[in-house]
């Protein structure tokens, strides 16, 4: 598309260098992904900076340079004539902004739900993209378990492990429009926030789940993570609460304007929704529904308690979007789950390996109870640091597994730029006795995951914990191929019939 720049104020530009005129077909803020006719945004991470890259965007094609050191952009501007150097105050403000506008607003042409909290993001948008999907209302998702349609998964490259770029977002929320899909579930991270990433999107609901801390490594205090997630529901029409939540929970009620549907597993009396005498089983969970007055049997095809609070999340969201509590219980026997979250694989060896990416403190704790409540003979737990979060959240997984598990092993996921060893020795501060001889080391995922299986025995459970994301390692920037379903499949011999 044409742009005239000075006619352009979605930006607040604050100087032009070169041609006001430029057509633009592409958009990146990644020198590798510029083709031709391409505007790159030059954004400043914590590991680069993109005004190192301008000159190889350009020579890929890039027509439109977009970033906010004036006195470099018209020193360039000399050097390459015909491109046009857009300097802003706030880059990714500006980029959120002029994607939104490239992309033709596609948000607005669906339904848009967010989901922020600091456990249960992944759970509640596969949640709510089944309920919603089987409810007659199409719709995608976008998060940690990737891309996907209310059909399948979508192959993307995704810039970031949770909440895209705002780039890459508008674009995905045009290819689900183009796909007939009516809406888009998406885990909304505070980070993401932070970054500007989802300004400008007009949320139709607004999920929490809970609160504890994370993201200190970026945040540097709880304070501003939740001031960080709070944002969200300043840009949501419909909320959707966890009023058992003591973090955040209260502050949203007495903050958040606009219709509001809270939820409780724990018989809070002000709760809209409440989950009571709630009976986990194998195969699936069973509760009473108590809504406006009425109860209401129920049968979920999820496991764990915490799980049942995200279903009411889910429910919550549809009830807002205009269907009725018996539309969503006719339908919730169907539920689906995502991806690597409480997923049972039975072994040859009447095994259960179960993955679950539980990489915090709480999530850890909340599953361990839950995987407990099966029948098992021991209990191998692989929990990892995350090199690319914060280091003083490991020793805490420590604590949380020690005297809780038979065997324990401590790996590595996504060390970044860190020497693994180091990640596994910041795990180990925190046991009180790290030497012990159940607790064992790797320093990759995949070492883990077979160390764990080495060690189970017929009848013992194997939990894989932390955050494996995409299919992927990341190692010194670059994205590793790993999956644990393979590594499992690969271990065990095939079951003759």
């Amino acid at each position: 598309m044409m742009i005239n720049f000075n006619e352009f104020q979605h930006m607040n530009i604050e100087h032009i260098f070169g041609p006001s005129h430029q057509e633009v077909d592409n958009l990146a803020f990644h020198s590798k992904r510029v083709e031709p006719k391409s505007a790159f945004f030059s954004i400043k991470g914590e590991t680069f900076d993109g005004d190192y890259y301008i000159d190889e965007a350009i020579d890929r094609g890039a027509t439109v340079i977009i970033g906010t050191d004036p006195s470099l952009f018209q020193y360039l501007s000399y050097r390459n004539p015909y491109c046009t150097f857009v300097v802003v105050k706030n880059i990714r403000k500006a980029m959120a902004s002029f994607s939104k506008f490239f992309y033709d607003s596609s948000d607005e042409n669906i339904k848009t739900i967010g989901v922020t909290g600091t456990n249960g993001k992944t759970t509640v948008a596969a949640y709510v993209r089944s309920l919603l999907t089987l409810l007659g209302l199409p719709t995608g998702s976008i998060g940690t378990a990737g891309i996907w349609s209310s059909g399948r998964k979508l192959e993307y490259k995704k810039s970031t492990p949770t909440t895209p770029e705002s780039l890459d977002l508008h674009q995905i929320f045009r290819d689900f429009h183009e796909m007939n899909d009516e809406a888009a579930v998406m885990e909304v991270s505070s980070i993401a926030l932070d970054q500007h990433r989802v300004d400008g999107i007009h949320f139709d609901v607004a999920i929490h789940t809970n609160f504890s801390e994370e993201h200190l490594e970026y945040h540097k205090t709880i304070d501003h993570y939740k001031e960080c997630k709070m944002r969200l529901f300043k840009q949501a029409k419909n909320k959707v609460v966890n009023i058992d939540d003591k973090g955040m929970g209260e502050d949203l009620q007495k903050n958040c304007k606009g219709p509001m549907i809270t939820y409780s597993i724990d018989s809070n009396p002000e709760a809209d929704l409440n989950a009571v005498n709630i009976e986990v089983m194998e195969d699936g969970s069973f509760f009473e529904l108590i809504y406006e007055g009425k109860s209401y049997s129920m049968y979920v095809p999820v496991y764990g308690t915490y799980n049942v609070a995200n279903v009411l999340s889910a429910i919550g969201t549809a009830l807002h979007l205009g269907f009725t509590i018996q539309e969503v219980i006719d339908v919730l026997p169907a539920l689906q789950g995502p991806e690597g979250r409480f997923q049972v694989i039975q072994t040859s060896n009447n095994q259960k390996v179960i993955l679950d990416y539980a990489h915090t403190p709480v999530a850890l704790n909340r599953l361990l109870e839950e995987v407990k409540k099966l029948n098992h003979n021991r209990l191998i737990v692989m929990i990892a640091g995350i090199g690319i979060r914060d280091f003083n959240k490991m020793p805490k997984m420590a604590a949380a597994i020690e005297g809780k598990a038979d065997e324990v092993v401590v790996t590595v996921d996504h060390p970044g730029y860190h020497d693994p060893q180091i990640i596994v020795d910041q795990v180990l501060t925190g046991f009180q006795q790290p030497s012990a001889p159940n607790v064992h080391t790797s320093l990759t995922r995949k070492e883990g995951v077979l160390k764990s299986l080495e060690l189970g025995q017929e009848n013992d459970i194997i939990l894989l914990t932390s955050g494996c994301i995409n299919n992927a390692q990341i190692v010194r920037g670059e994205e590793i191929p790993h999956s644990d379903e393979e590594i499992i499949e690969n271990y065990f011999p095939p079951v003759v019939q």
